[in-house]
């Protein structure tokens, strides 16, 4: 049963990006190039994390000049892609950022996640992410995959600290 108080010490969130920002389909183009989709409202949410001191990390697998545009344009600094396992890379990044894991939120959706998933206080997945992730995850957003769960995870630990903007 997860306790909502974890909610109120987060201080981090990371992300991976492929069935988390964006949800699990891409686009082959002719040249074969891949396209992806990402909702503006989970940009919006993250822009109102790093304007309210959140840190905000990006972990994934994957490489994408594209994506990583995006989320850089979003003031997103703290970006990490061509991981080929992610917790060396994320363990020095926690560790050089003094960071602890009683602070951090991750939101993943499939097998590669798990490893950081089992290391932070809030693990958290989008409602399509994998049986084992699911299973490994205190918090399941009811939005999938590039479909808003980045901003419910973001809201919701901003809202229960009393800094979501009041618009």
């Amino acid at each position: 049963m997860l306790d909502h108080a974890v909610f109120q010490k987060i201080s981090c969130f990371v992300f991976d990006v492929d069935g988390v920002f964006t949800d699990t389909n891409v686009l082959i183009t002719e040249s074969g190039e891949l396209l992806r989709t990402m909702t503006v409202r989970d940009g919006q949410a993250v822009k109102y994390a790093l304007a309210a001191g959140y840190r905000v990390a990006i972990f994934t697998k994957g490489s994408s000049r594209g994506v990583k545009l995006r989320l850089q344009g979003l003031g997103i600094t703290d970006y990490y892609d061509q991981l080929q396992e992610k917790t060396a890379t994320f363990d020095q990044y926690m560790a050089d950022q003094g960071i602890p894991m009683t602070e951090v939120l991750y939101m993943g959706d499939d097998l590669p996640d798990l490893p950081l998933l089992r290391k932070v206080a809030l693990p958290c997945a989008p409602y399509d992410a994998t049986p084992e992730v699911l299973s490994a995850a205190a918090y399941i957003s009811p939005l999938g995959g590039g479909r808003g769960c980045v901003r419910d995870v973001i809201e919701k630990v901003m809202r229960s600290q009393g800094r979501w903007p009041a618009g």
